[in-house]
C-alpha cells in the first residue's frame, strides 16, 4: 500500500492503533447487541491493510480481533471515512475489504470448520451530514422479494458532526482526539470550537498534546500562527517555543495547500456546472454566481443532490 502521507490518515491510523483506545470507541459506539458479548479484554491489532491503493487518499483501514464472553473471536473491521462528503459506494468498499480480511484470515487458518464474524464500523468525520443507507443490499437491484436471497449486511456508522461535542466520548482522552477530527473538516466552525478544544487539550498527556497540535497546524485552515501559538501556551507554555519552531514548515505548507484548496473549489464548480448545465439546460445566471462564490465543501455537497436531483431547487436543497 502506499505510503501514508494525509494528516487524516496519520491522525486517525495513531488514535487507533492504540488498542485501549479503540476498545473504548468501538464498545461507546458499536450496536448495544454487539458490545454486550465483548469481554473486557482489549482489542488486538491485526496487521495488514485491505482498502485499495487507488482509494487510500481518503480511506484508511484497521482489524482488531476481539474476545467474546462466550470464548469466540470476532474481527472488529474499522474503515475511517474522511472525505467531505459521504461515499455511496461504501457498502461495497466494506464487502470487498472483509472479503480480503477474510482471505488472509483462512491462509493463517487453513484447517478451519467456520469462518469467523465480521462486524463492519465507519468512523466518518466530514462536514456534511451522513445519509448512506447502511445496509449492503441498498446498492443492489432487485425485486423486494428476492432480498431473503441475496447477500446483505448492515454497517455501523460514526458521525463525528452529529454527535454534540461534550458527548463524543466518556473518556477525556478519547474525547479530545474526536473533538481534533470533528472540526478538522469544519473550516467555519474552527473558530468558535476553540475554546472548547483548549479545555479539552488540558486533559491529554504531553506526547498526544505535540501529535494532536501538529494535526490542528496542517488541518485547521482557520487557524493562524497567533492562534496555533496561543492554544499552546493555554495549555503547556513551556513548551511554545520548541513546538512552534517545529510547526513553522508545517505554516508554510499549509498555506501552500490552501493556494491549492482554490484551486480544486474552481475545478468542482466547474464540473458541477457543466452537469447541471448537460441535465437541465441554461442555468440562470443567480446559480453559477452561487456555485462559484461557495466553499468546496458545499459544492460537494451540491454535487452530491445533483445524482438524484429532478429540477435545479432539488440540487441546492438541504
Amino acid at each position: 500500500m502506499a505510503e501514508i502521507i494525509h494528516p487524516h490518515d496519520r491522525f486517525l491510523k495513531a488514535l487507533l492503533s492504540n488498542p485501549a483506545t479503540a476498545g473504548t470507541l468501538l464498545r461507546e459506539r458499536l450496536p448495544r447487541e454487539v458490545v454486550e458479548v465483548l469481554s473486557s479484554d482489549p482489542p488486538e491489532l491485526v496487521e495488514g491493510s485491505f482498502v485499495d491503493e487507488e482509494l487510500c487518499a481518503h480511506l484508511t483501514d484497521r482489524l482488531y480481533r476481539v474476545k467474546t464472553v462466550t470464548g469466540r473471536a470476532v474481527l472488529l473491521y474499522v474503515l475511517i471515512e474522511h472525505k467531505s462528503s459521504p461515499d455511496a459506494h461504501i457498502g461495497w468498499q466494506l464487502l470487498k475489504y472483509m472479503v480480503e480480511a477474510l482471505k488472509q484470515w483462512e491462509r493463517e487458518n487453513p484447517e478451519w470448520v467456520r469462518l469467523p464474524a465480521i462486524i463492519p464500523f465507519v468512523f466518518y468525520h466530514g462536514a456534511t451530514v451522513w445519509r448512506i443507507p447502511n445496509e449492503f443490499l441498498a446498492l443492489v437491484d432487485a425485486e423486494e422479494g428476492w432480498h431473503p436471497y441475496l447477500l446483505n449486511f448492515r454497517f455501523t456508522v460514526l458521525d463525528l458532526g452529529q454527535i454534540d461535542d461534550r458527548h463524543l466520548s466518556r473518556q477525556p482522552s478519547l474525547r479530545a482526539w474526536l473533538l481534533a477530527a470533528k472540526y478538522a473538516t469544519r473550516d467555519g466552525q474552527q473558530i468558535q470550537v476553540k475554546e472548547l478544544l483548549v479545555e479539552a487539550l488540558v486533559e491529554i498527556p504531553a506526547e498526544d498534546f505535540r501529535f494532536l497540535m501538529r494535526y490542528v497546524v496542517e488541518t485547521y485552515r482557520s487557524y493562524d500562527e497567533p492562534t496555533v501559538r496561543e492554544i499552546i501556551r493555554r495549555v503547556r507554555p513551556e513548551e511554545e517555543e520548541k513546538m512552534m519552531s517545529i510547526f513553522a514548515q508545517d505554516m508554510i505548507t499549509k498555506g501552500r495547500q490552501e493556494g491549492r484548496q482554490e484551486g480544486r473549489q474552481e475545478e468542482a464548480a466547474y464540473m458541477l456546472l457543466k452537469q447541471m448545465r448537460r441535465k437541465f439546460g441554461q442555468t440562470p445566471d443567480w446559480v453559477t454566481e452561487k456555485i462559484k462564490a461557495a466553499s468546496l465543501e458545499l459544492i460537494e455537497t451540491w454535487s452530491d443532490n445533483f445524482v438524484f436531483a429532478n429540477s435545479v431547487d432539488e440540487v441546492f436543497s438541504s
